[in-house]
């Protein structure tokens, strides 16, 4: 590019008309031999520190590739060997680019290149190292902190208090993100303050990364408090299921409460570091809160109602209920609603305030009731004591069955059957899949014994239209019609 310039100064200078060895001599000539003395002392001086930095990087860099391996097979763990390599890799490119830029300052001050150019090199520089120094400190501290993971997941055994760390690991994410906005902040802080046009912004800079501090304690602290409720109501192995059943429905809202607790307080502390009093704005959050309250009648039924329904022990979580036309196991008691997975996987939301009758099938035993129809043949007798076998060999196979089947007699005459109502103790929630089991075992013990389960039987008569013979049509099953004809 340098040599391109010259052929076209010097092209240029043609067209005009000059005489180049003449125009030449008038340009240097004016030049005082101190100039030329000075200047290839500066040059000499910048070759020599070009020469220092080639040879520096030379014996520099093989050692960084050691430490790169090094502390790759420290403790020979793998998971983190890209973050590891990330890092010696972007800090070799970065102290290329500042050896090669501190370069280019010293030869201007050698070369006696106007002061202008040397500041505005130096600033950029300054801005430079401050982003490549603020990304390694990043990329370092993300390889230690996968480094510390990779180490806590190694050596973590129930024996240990880093049994806990499997439940706090995914905000090992949650630190690298905190971490990476503060870096930024505090890279955006030292730029500006480098620009006098913008350096008042400075001031901003710390408090917004203690704002960013402060929501990471929080989420922190609402972390370690929910695992520390769990561990303490549940540490104890001997709770019965009663007691196990209701911690459970407990530990939700206490958590809840204490997050709404400890991010209220966040937010307060977030208030005066950025220097806004939150008094007045709590005072009138207040007034705005009653009044919002006095008109909000039916949050604040839903809110009383699941305080009853918790209080007076109506219900748990893992019991199973039947709301209106919501039937299945209770996951989560809120404040507000009590939420409900059907058989089937659908989840009803329902509102506390909007639970009138329920049936709790939970409550100690629930029955599991299976109705079967015999032919009015069959004798009856007989088909107590099968039943009542099968109900022996279930309660021998179920673990939930409390007590064997019992037959409670002749429930119904049917069209074309005797309904016969069965009944099977139960442990709570139970009784569907403990009904459908038994179905299962009535049909196949009906079959080996010879006891007919009628189905329905249908006789179809044509009249001719002549008054001659009728034609009778077989009896059908169901609804497949296999006529006879004459």
């Amino acid at each position: 590019m340098l040599c391109v310039l010259v052929v076209a100064v010097n092209l240029w200078l043609i067209y005009q008309g000059n005489n180049l060895q003449e125009y030449t001599l008038e340009v240097i000539t004016p030049i005082s031999p101190d100039f030329w003395r000075s200047f290839a002392i500066g040059a000499f001086q910048s070759a020599g520190i070009v020469i220092v930095a080639l040879i520096s990087m030379a014996i520099v860099y093989p050692i960084l590739d050691i430490a790169c391996n090094r502390a790759k097979k420290f403790e020979y763990i793998t998971s983190n060997d890209d973050s590891i390599e990330e890092f010696f890799s972007f800090l070799k490119n970065n102290l290329t680019n500042i050896v090669w830029l501190s370069v280019a300052i010293g030869c201007t001050q050698l070369l006696q290149v106007p002061a202008i150019v040397s500041q505005f090199l130096y600033i950029g520089l300054k801005i430079y190292a401050i982003l490549a120094a603020g990304l390694l400190i990043f990329k370092a501290v993300a390889a230690i902190i996968d480094s510390l993971d990779a180490l806590s997941n190694k050596y973590s055994n129930p024996d240990n208090f880093l049994r806990f760390y499997d439940h706090l690991r995914h905000l090992v994410s949650f630190l690298k993100r905190s971490l990476e906005y503060a870096i930024y902040v505090y890279m955006a802080t030292l730029v500006v303050q480098q620009l006098e046009l913008v350096a008042d912004l400075a001031a901003y800079g710390p408090r917004i990364a203690r704002v960013i501090g402060i929501i990471f304690i929080s989420r922190i602290f609402v972390e370690v408090a929910n695992l520390v409720i769990e561990e303490a109501l549940l540490k104890n192995k001997k709770l019965s299921d009663f007691e196990r059943q209701r911690r459970l429905t407990l530990i939700p809202l206490i958590r809840s409460s204490l997050r709404y607790a400890i991010y209220f307080g966040a937010s307060i502390s977030v208030l005066y570091t950025l220097g806004i009093d939150p008094t007045p704005i709590v005072a009138a959050a207040g007034i705005v809160g009653l009044a919002i309250g006095l008109g909000a009648q039916n949050l604040i039924n839903d809110m009383v109602s699941g305080f009853f329904i918790l209080f007076e022990n109506y219900y748990l979580v893992g019991d199973f209920i039947e709301v209106g036309n919501a039937m299945g196991t209770v996951e989560a008691i809120d404040l507000r609603t009590t939420r409900i997975r059907n058989p089937d996987g659908q989840q009803h939301i329902i509102r506390n305030g909007d639970i009138g009758e329920l049936v709790n099938y939970s409550k100690e035993y629930t029955n599991a009731v299976v109705e079967v129809g015999v032919a009015y043949q069959s004798d009856l007798d007989h088909v107590y004591r099968v039943i009542e076998e099968i109900g022996k060999v279930l309660k021998q196979e179920q673990l939930v069955v409390i007590e064997p089947t019992k037959v409670d007699g002749l429930n119904e005459f049917g069209e074309s059957d005797l309904v016969v109502r069965t009944v099977t103790k139960v442990k709570p929630g139970t009784h569907l899949a403990i009904e459908r089991i038994l179905r299962k075992m009535i049909k196949n013990t009906f079959d080996q014994e010879g006891i007919e389960i009628p189905f329905a039987r249908r006789v179809l008569i044509f009249q001719p239209e002549d008054g001659g013979n009728r034609d009778v049509v077989n009896a059908v099953k169901g609804d497949n019609l296999n006529q006879a004809s004459e």
